[in-house]
Order: structure tokens, then sequence, then C-alpha cells
């Protein structure tokens, strides 16, 4: 099945790395033009030139998704283009036994993973609304349907934007506009490689698959419920975990 996304502008958040930076790339490769934003100018604007190098349009954008101006932000870029798919990826986490943990790195983590959320969608899905077409698709995790101890708010973050996604999804469908989340399980990043070969081994003899996933595992689920194919698809949550949690 070949995605086409053609005439379509889409703005992906924590586009500078990891699993943002795999979306990005997938959905410009389906013929979306990408807005890759986070909020370090020159990292987003290296992976926007990458994309763009290899025959395909991306734009970077500095959005700090947690500033008080965020709101303003997005509405400057949909006055420059409309935004016909929204994936909110950019999260945090700031993990720590739930006794210990700080009012600080709760705050921190639903400020960044689920605040965010709100604020941008209200002011993309307005549009999308009125244009009778719109994806909005939620970067969710496995934490989130089945906990994961010493992450309390990063556990909390993602359940509570699977509950955002099946609430708006009721909400706006007769717009037609769907709202889906994808709930990847461990993702092969940087922190990953770091660990040892035995504690690597005990995580993906977790898996039924056994093996981690990979960026572009979490991109090519993004791609699908972008498209036209998926339009049937909404309030639902995509479980990309390779039989982690089941």
């Amino acid at each position: 099945m070949k995605v086409d996304l053609t005439g379509k502008t889409a703005l992906v958040t924590g586009a500078s790395r990891g699993i943002g930076e795999a979306i990005a790339r997938r959905l410009a490769e389906s013929g979306a033009h990408v807005l890759c934003a986070a909020r370090t100018k020159a990292r987003v604007a290296e992976v926007a030139a990458a994309i763009s190098n290899s025959g395909f349009r991306a734009t970077g954008v500095v959005l700090d998704i947690t500033g008080p101006d965020v709101r303003e932000r997005v509405k400057a870029l949909l006055a420059e283009q409309p935004i016909d798919i929204l994936v909110n990826n950019a999260g945090i986490t700031e993990d720590d036994l739930f006794i210990r943990m700080k009012p600080e790195a709760w705050n921190d983590v639903i400020r960044t993973n689920l605040d965010s959320a709100f604020h941008i969608t209200q002011e993309v899905v307005k549009k999308m609304i009125r244009a009778r077409w719109g994806r909005v698709i939620n970067i969710s995790s496995v934490v989130g349907l089945m906990g994961n101890a010493g992450q309390t708010n990063y556990a909390a973050s993602k359940a509570a934007l699977i509950g955002f996604t099946k609430a708006l999804a009721l909400e706006i469908g007769s717009r037609n506009v769907t709202v889906n989340a994808v709930a990847p399980g461990f993702i092969a990043t940087a922190m990953t490689d770091m660990m040892t070969a035995e504690a690597r081994e005990a995580l993906e003899n977790r898996i039924a698959l056994k093996r981690l996933g990979t960026p572009d595992d979490v991109a090519w689920s993004v791609a699908f419920l972008a498209s036209e194919q998926a339009g049937y698809i909404t309030g639902t949550v995509l479980n990309v975990s390779g039989g982690l949690y089941t």
C-alpha cells in the first residue's frame, strides 16, 4: 500500500531527533510538506535540509511547545499555510520513584507531554474543521496503557493523551477530522544504545518479537493514520510495541 500525502502540510513537533525525525521524513517521502518543529533552531534546520536534499519538502520551524507564546506561534504558521496533519510527538521523561518525585518533575512532564497537545491542537483543529478534512495523531506510549515503575508522571501524561484522543475524536468526527494515538513500546534510541548487552537482552526478552522497535516502525504507523486509507479510523490507539503489551 502506497501512502500518498501529496498536497498536504504536516506539522510534527519534536522533529529534531529520534521518532519525531523519522516521522517527519516518512511523511515527506509520502508527499507532504513537513514543518519540522522543535525548540533548537540549528537542529530542525539540519533535519529539514536533509529531507529537502533528498528531494522532498520540509521546513524547519522553531517552536517551544511549553512557551507562553506557543499559541501565537501556531497561529502564525496557520496564517502562512493550512496544517492538514498534526503530529503531537514532542515529549520528555523525568523519572523517579513516586515517593521521591519532586512536584517540578511532575509539572514539567505534564506541561510538556499533555498541556502542549491541548494548546497546539486547539488552534490547528479550528481550521481543519472549517476545511472538513484533517488528521491529528498523538504519540502516546505503551507506558500509558500498562504503566511502568518509576514513571508515574510520564504514564499519567501518556494515559491522559489517550483519553484526550478518544474524547476529541467524538467531538470532531462529523467534520471529517480523525484523531488517533500511536503507543510505541521500547524503541531503539541513543539511550538504549548505552545499555549493557545483558540489560538489552533482558529487555528484548519481554517483547514478543524479541527486538526493540525502530523509529521507522512508529513512522510507518503515523503515515498510515495520516492517509486517506485510514479515513474510517478515529478514536483508536495503535499499539506499536512488538507484543510487549497485548
